[in-house]
């Protein structure tokens, strides 16, 4: 550690200049003073044990000078140590207090660890703080996503319940609807919930999900083709891969529901097989592609591309979170990338456990 090593280089330092000032004092003065003493009055020499005044005289000046050098020093190497840490323990009762954006003062004049005490005192302050901003933006999110459905059903159920709406399969469908749009909602939550706090249980089995996706796409294929997409299915029936066949499940569906939600109709692509030493699923659409920037942040809980847009065909801007969770969880990692006019999004699984 070259902090640690400085500062005890400058204590020594400066413990060592101390320790020769008062030495070079006592041995280069005493001979200067006797010097001068036996040239300009040598009867002021004691020529026995005890001292004489003037001899009483310089000891106690040269005590008191080399107190001096001593509390300099002393007081010096103390301020450039303590300042600091009084900055980092102010800050800590400011943040303690609330006051999340106290921030040690820097010191170009501290000393080895305390300096790289304030710095990194200061980033785990900035970290904390945001944090505790993104923690805020959260839960204004899950807010904002529950009170859309729940007005919805509030309004519905009362209506059905003053004789405003007649009960119809039509309006317990669309009930029907809001809640289970509510049930993901919350099973989405609950995932990257579990996978933030590492507590996202798999169940691991050696499986070709081939069959699985097969039929995830099938169970979607009304919704596609309504969109106007033309699926394309490109499996490998061949390749095993230990995965959560379940999870796996819930990422496939959580793409095509952004595919469904964002992606202009056309061609859409499903496929896997194995690649850069995975297993690789992924779903490819025609348009209007992704920028780079946002490539990189489409996995962030809550973000969207195009808010304006997203907002008009529905979603959480939790789905592609989720997609990147499970992957993760699987020790795999999740993509965004443009392909030609339009967006891949993939899931790259190992192929072992």
């Amino acid at each position: 550690m070259n902090g640690a090593v400085s500062l005890r280089r400058q204590i020594l330092l400066s413990l060592s200049i101390m320790a020769v000032g008062v030495i070079l004092l006592s041995i280069v003065g005493s001979y200067a003073f006797y010097a001068v003493a036996s040239t300009l009055a040598p009867g002021s020499i004691s020529e026995t044990w005890v001292p004489s005044g003037i001899e009483m005289l310089w000891m106690v000046g040269t005590i008191f000078v080399a107190l001096c050098i001593a509390g300099y020093v002393g007081i010096r190497l103390s301020r450039r140590i303590l300042t600091p840490l009084n900055s980092v323990a102010h800050s800590l009762r400011e943040i303690a207090q609330g006051n999340l954006q106290a921030r040690a003062a820097p010191d170009d004049q501290a000393l080895g660890e305390t300096g790289q005490l304030v710095r990194d005192f200061n980033t785990m302050a900035e970290r904390l703080q945001s944090v505790t901003r993104e923690q805020q933006f959260w839960n204004a999110a899950v807010a904002h996503e529950l009170r859309t459905p729940v007005t919805i059903l509030r309004g519905r159920l009362q209506g059905l319940a003053e004789g405003v709406f007649a009960p119809s399969a039509e309006t317990f469908q669309g009930l029907l609807r809001q809640v289970e749009g509510l049930g993901r909602l919350i099973e989405d939550l609950r995932v990257l919930s579990l996978n933030d706090s590492d507590h996202l249980q798999l169940d691991l089995a050696t499986t070709c999900p081939a069959e699985t996706i097969a039929a995830t796409v099938q169970a979607f294929s009304g919704r596609l083709q309504a969109r106007g997409f033309e699926v394309q299915l490109q499996l490998d029936e061949h390749t095993a891969v230990v995965c959560d066949t379940f999870r796996l499940r819930q990422a496939l569906i959580a793409l095509l529901e952004n595919a469904l939600a964002h992606a202009d109709p056309g061609q859409l692509r499903i496929e896997t097989g194995v690649a850069a030493g995975g297993y690789r699923l992924s779903v490819t659409d025609d348009g209007p592609g992704i920028d780079a920037e946002l490539a990189a942040q489409v996995f962030e809980a809550f973000r969207r591309g195009e808010p304006s847009r997203s907002r008009h065909s529905g979603g959480s801007g939790l789905g592609l979170a989720v997609v990147k969770a499970i992957a993760q969880a699987h020790g795999g990692q999740a993509h965004c990338e443009r392909a030609g006019k339009g967006t891949r999004f993939s899931v790259q699984l190992p192929l072992s456990a």
